[in-house]
């Protein structure tokens, strides 16, 4: 079982008030450079907050929801830090209640 960890907040505040996409596309290079694996995902209304254990958390965060799931804590520390109106924490998967981390609800248009 692996440890997640995660930053939440609406999809309208991460997606659209704050600059992630430059975030993201900024990370993905420096990993590149490092020749470094991915190890964070943009997942959009994750699956994991339909789990009774996320219940609060989900009435918590304005819907539609979207997190950005990390198997490193420092850099959900950072993105925190840096993002500063989002909610952190952490998960195991797979397990019975999340069989997948990075599942998503939203549908693909």
């Amino acid at each position: 079982m692996q440890t997640y960890h995660y930053v939440l907040a609406s999809q309208r505040f991460l997606l659209e008030e704050e600059p992630i996409h430059e975030v993201i596309k900024e990370r993905t290079r420096h990993y590149h450079e490092q020749e470094k694996q991915i190890d964070f995902w943009l997942v959009e209304q994750p699956a994991f907050l339909e789990t009774p254990q996320f219940a609060e958390l989900k009435a918590k965060c304005p819907q539609p929801a979207v997190a950005i799931i990390s198997t490193n804590a420092q850099f959900i520390t950072w993105l925190k830090l840096r993002l500063e109106y989002v909610i952190t924490g952490e998960f195991q998967a797979p397990s019975e209640a999340i069989p997948d981390a990075l599942a998503s609800l939203a549908t693909v248009s």
